[in-house]
């Protein structure tokens, strides 16, 4: 081997060892920071609860500082599941509260399915026209149940249907709930404490969202919680605890929440018509919203919160194949880098609070960055032991920290959810919950991984659309 055969492969090596060191300590730093969205998780579920404490759920039923509450329901290709999730919204332990359905020009049997299950009959109404959606063809209404509204329009996007379903409103706070999810009976009522602990600054609250699929629904309400019996709808169901009940209580505790879940979050309706409603022409209209909110309190000067409160709970249908799941993972990815790309300006800029310097940039870092080099390492790395570049200890290195910081993450946002929650009152159930928590790390998070890289490829070729997501419906009681 010559001198310069010899010096290209010392530097080849080198190179390699330099790459592989850094994804280490790249992911090293990303878990440490999740350990300490941990730490920061626990004190705010203790002060969630000493809230709670403060305002129990007689008072809030009675107390004529409950605000008005509209609950807006988008729904396109919805007939599976949209009647079971209306008798939930209409089962509410709530003062007063109005359920606004707009059907998103279904291609299915959705409308028809309403007007049968609730005796609905066309009314006229007056549209005020303060924020743009596309025109409404019919609205209905049901005598037997005065606050339930169903508006029929052609399709334009879930962020078009709930600002039709908002200008509909007459009510001080909007809740956006999907058709596809349940509400706990007392969800709302829950989620409206910090709008009634700190009227001034609340702009909006978001509450837990949990897999529905294994547990049994009756009337459009759980009479069984168990987990789900097939390995990806499991996966879910222990990433979706990880999700809101460890890093989303952290943001809260340091005032930095940036994403409120379409699927259950609680609005001021002012601060909505002041921003315009929901931004279309973007499929993360949920995220796009709050950072849009986080911005234009920056911008003003107004001293504002977003909270993520933890018991009240919304349970919803998640994917039952992995094709499907791709297709939502993905979605969900292309949302968040339109949101970045929007709002890039309020990245490291003080004036937006912990927000512009700790929210964005995390995500920058974690969610697009950190999966890049994710799947660079699992590629690099065990190769590289192989061919003899790296040694073992390295190997052993790398293993733990992708694997056991994981595995530790899993197991303590189940073990918060239960203490919390105490949805699950089997053994087994818990068990096989753990075993989905051990197992997910080998294998389903490597995939979502791929799934955000393959979403940030469809961002850069702007993709659009939201894709078929097919639903199964709930499992019946007996």
């Amino acid at each position: 081997m010559t001198d310069t055969d010899w010096t290209q492969s010392i530097w080849f090596t080198g190179s390699i060892w330099v790459a592989a060191t850094f994804i280490l300590l790249l992911q090293t730093v990303q878990n440490s920071i999740y350990l300490l969205h941990l730490c920061r998780a626990v004190p705010e579920f203790m002060h969630s609860r000493s809230r709670a404490s403060r305002l129990r759920e007689w008072w809030l039923l009675n107390s004529q500082a409950t605000p008005r509450v509209s609950l807006l329901v988008p729904g396109y290709n919805e007939e599976a599941t949209i009647v079971e999730s209306l008798r939930s919204m209409l089962t509410l332990k709530y003062p007063e509260y109005e359920i606004i359905v707009v059907n998103d020009g279904s291609k299915d049997r959705t409308l028809a399915r309403l007007i049968e299950a609730f005796s609905l009959h066309p009314v006229q109404k007056t549209i005020p026209g303060r924020v743009s959606y596309q025109p409404i063809r019919g609205i209905y209404a049901c005598k037997e149940i005065p606050n339930l509204l169903v508006v029929d329009k052609q399709n334009g996007g879930k962020a078009d249907a709930l600002n039709a379903a908002m200008d509909l409103s007459d009510c001080p706070y909007v809740c956006s709930v999907d058709a596809d999810s349940l509400l706990d009976s007392d969800a709302l009522l829950r989620a409206v404490r910090p709008f009634i602990d700190a009227p001034d600054t609340t702009m909006a609250v978001g509450g837990t969202i949990r897999v529905v699929n294994g547990c049994s629904v009756k009337a459009g309400q759980i009479t069984e919680v168990r987990p789900p019996r097939h390995w990806v709808e499991l996966f879910q169901t222990v990433e979706y605890l990880r999700a809101f009940l460890l890093t989303r209580m952290a943001w809260t505790r340091s005032q930095s929440v940036t994403i409120i879940s379409g699927a259950f979050g609680i609005f001021r309706t002012e601060t909505l018509l002041e921003l315009g409603g929901y931004e279309h022409g973007t499929v993360g209209e949920d995220m796009e919203l709050v950072v849009r909110m986080h911005r234009w309190a920056g911008e003003a000067g107004v001293k504002h919160a977003v909270w993520h409160v933890p018991d009240p709970v919304c349970w919803t249908e998640a994917p039952s194949t992995l094709d499907i799941l791709s297709r939502q993972r993905t979605r969900w990815q292309r949302g968040l880098c339109d949101t970045l790309w929007r709002h890039r300006d309020m990245l490291l800029r003080p004036k937006y609070g912990s927000v512009g310097m700790v929210a964005l940039p995390s995500f920058v870092l974690f969610d697009i960055i950190s999966p890049l080099l994710e799947l660079v390492g699992l590629l690099l790395v065990p190769l590289c032991y192989l061919a003899g570049i790296l040694s073992l200890e390295f190997f052993i290195a790398y293993c733990a920290v992708v694997f056991g910081f994981g595995l530790c993450l899993s197991l303590s946002s189940m073990i918060i959810a239960e203490l919390s929650l105490q949805h699950h009152r089997r053994v087994r159930d818990l068990i096989w919950l753990g075993m989905g928590a051990i197992v997910e790390n080998f294998g389903y998070r490597q995939l979502n991984s791929w799934w955000r890289v393959k979403g940030i490829w469809q961002f850069l070729r702007k993709k659009q659309g939201w894709g078929d997501m097919p639903r199964r419906g709930f499992t019946k009681a007996a």
